[in-house]
């Protein structure tokens, strides 16, 4: 499809610069031969003193001359056109193709981001068809296996809304027009309500949250900022052993504010590092060894709020040695907390 794209796009590109190229060669040649010919006259005035001998050499000399100089400009004039043309050609084809690569891009990514939801969202209603079709068919079913399925119902069905709720969140921070509301935040607070966000799953599996580092306030949206070391904890929880610790750093300079989340769990392969922030991206250790539940988009959202921000997010992580994300932000106003 694209392939037809191009050439089409090639074409009209090509049909644009050769109309102002002939269009221009027109007005060259027309007034190249007015002035050639206005020349012709000039010197036959200047050379001829008789009246006669003028009217003659003006007659033939300037017509000979003046006919040959307009074959020789109109040829020219067509090898400049011609070369124009392969030039264009060329150049035009590059450019259809710099044009439309955007769009293939987006077009591929919106076919596997349909692909991967409708992959995600196929499990839990396979597993809701299935529960429904083996209970129908058992004759002996009563009220406590009921609730039972229906207890299991409502669990695919959370799932489905949790995979809901991310995939708006990513939309909403992964649109290029969104205008995050600014104000003045402290960083502390942040960290606090992000910690009290997850501290329940931090419960279960006996994980502490350690915060070190001096306070700090920037300009950012509070809610977002929320958001994101919410995200960042969330997934170090999961991906941490039973009694880990995680620890949240703070520092900053004249430039930049650095949040960094540091975790004990399985950490991840060289290899997986450049994709974990791609939508439904899972390393192969987390499917099989840890059986964490999810659907790969934490980390995406992440990236989709720094970026509004203006901010960066990286991270550095070795296999079965845990995980440190760092997001860096701009920083507007600051000061040491008293």
């Amino acid at each position: 499809m694209f392939t037809k794209a191009r050439f089409k796009l090639t074409g009209w590109y090509l049909l644009i610069i050769m109309i102002i190229s002939i269009l221009f060669s027109g007005v060259v040649y027309q007034q190249s031969t007015q002035e050639i010919g206005r020349g012709l006259r000039m010197q036959a005035l200047r050379f001829n003193r008789e009246r006669a001998l003028e009217e003659q050499l003006s007659h033939s000399f300037d017509i000979s001359v003046l006919e040959e100089a307009k074959k020789r400009i109109a040829l020219q004039l067509l090898f400049i056109n011609l070369g124009i043309l392969v030039l264009s050609g060329l150049s035009a084809y590059f450019l259809a193709g710099k044009t439309l690569k955007p769009i293939e891009k987006t077009l591929d990514e919106q076919k596997r981001f349909i692909s991967d939801a409708s992959h995600e969202l196929r499990t839990p209603l396979t597993a809701l068809k299935s529960e429904i079709e083996v209970t129908l068919r058992d004759k002996n079913f009563n009220l406590k296996e009921a609730q039972k399925l229906l207890q299991s119902n409502l669990e695919e069905v959370d799932k489905m809304q949790s995979l809901s709720n991310y995939l708006l969140t990513l939309n909403k921070y992964q649109n290029s027009k969104i205008k995050l509301d600014l104000e003045m935040v402290k960083v502390s607070e942040v960290l606090e309500k992000a910690i009290l966000n997850v501290q329940k799953l931090a419960t279960k599996k006996n994980i502490r949250i350690l915060q070190k580092g001096k306070d700090v306030e920037t300009i950012t949206n509070y809610q977002s900022l929320i958001e994101l070391i919410s995200i960042l904890l969330d997934n170090a929880i999961k991906y941490s052993g039973q009694s880990k610790t995680i620890l949240i750093s703070t520092k900053y300079d004249h430039k930049n504010v650095y949040i960094s989340v540091k975790d004990q769990g399985i950490g991840m392969r060289a290899s997986d590092i450049p994709y974990i922030f791609n939508r439904f991206f899972r390393a192969d250790i987390s499917r099989s060894k840890t059986q964490v539940e999810g659907f790969g988009l934490g980390l995406s959202i992440a990236k989709g709020i720094v970026e509004p921000l203006h901010g960066k997010i990286s991270v550095e992580s070795s296999l079965n040695e845990g995980s440190t994300f760092l997001i860096t932000l701009p920083i507007k106003f600051s000061f040491l907390s008293v």
